[in-house]
């Protein structure tokens, strides 16, 4: 499964794709939190719980149809959450008197179609990726070392779902392996580094950390190509030795300049950003 955030008029809405089923699973809390415009997810969370039991109450079948899968949690860590796909929401949002019905409604079938949409054309949503930095104020060369980074990433991620690594957990553990062996931090640590909590730490990489993110990524698939790795165990090896090809580089370079690649710098606000000691 593809994990992700959508965005809906500012809202956080954590979704995870299905790729057996070709369906998108939207947690149920976060599209309560909207409908009922509550910015504190613990009551929305117990609007949710009420709503839950008089359904059960009811015999209704949306509460069954609803889906126990991890997603992201505020602390980091992946938690079960109740999750529903799009049918199923719609037959929520009937229960639930809000004004956002009918715009939240058309929102879920957008983003099921442009999805559907990216599987066929993949490009379709490294251009609506581009469109997004842009916006946000990346340079241009930003831009493409970010989506070079990420088309670089894609190939790594499809050559482990073809080979045995499927579980979300297992493509946490090798991505941690590859970034910890090139940069001497886990992706925890190097987030923690650049003053972040739920962002996405490649979207605050400099220049420098693309680029050896990507060698890193690159190295780790040339290699797990010819050795045929398959499985959690076996794509280890090739997630350490491509991540020591790209940590090789980063010494040399740091060497020959004086300077650290990696950074405690991001794209933060100025206001939230690492003062320097």
């Amino acid at each position: 499964m593809d994990s992700n955030i959508s965005i809906f008029k500012g809202e956080q809405i954590r979704r995870v794709w299905d790729e057996e089923k070709e369906k998108w699973y939207f947690s149920v809390v976060d599209i309560i939190a909207v409908l009922i415009d509550q910015p504190n997810f613990q009551l929305a969370r117990n609007y949710w719980k009420v709503l839950k039991n008089r359904l059960q109450k009811e015999g209704s079948e949306v509460v069954t149809n609803c889906n126990r899968l991890k997603m992201k949690a505020a602390d980091g860590k992946m938690r079960p959450t109740d999750t529903a796909d799009t049918e199923t929401l719609f037959r929520l949002i009937q229960s639930i008197p809000s004004k956002k019905a009918e715009p939240i409604k058309l929102w879920l079938a957008k983003v099921g179609y442009e999805r559907m949409q990216d599987i066929s054309d993949p490009e379709r949503s490294l251009n609506r990726a581009r469109d997004y930095w842009v916006k946000l104020g990346r340079s241009k060369q930003w831009i493409q070392q970010r989506m070079m980074g990420q088309e670089i990433r894609n190939k790594l991620t499809g050559y482990w779902q073809t080979h045995e690594v499927t579980k979300q957990e297992e493509y946490a553990i090798l991505t941690n392996i590859i970034h910890e062996e090139w940069s001497d931090l886990s992706v925890k640590e190097h987030k923690k580094f650049k003053n972040l909590k739920s962002q996405n730490l490649r979207d605050h990489m400099s220049g420098a950390e693309l680029v050896f993110t990507a060698l890193a990524e690159l190295s780790t698939r040339e290699i797990a190509e010819v050795m045929k790795t398959n499985g959690l165990e076996e794509n280890k090896i090739p997630a350490v030795k491509g991540g020591k090809i790209a940590k090789d580089a980063r010494i040399a370079l740091e060497n020959k300049t004086g300077k650290s690649v990696v950074t405690g710098e991001n794209f933060l606000p100025t206001k939230q950003k690492i003062l320097p000691i």
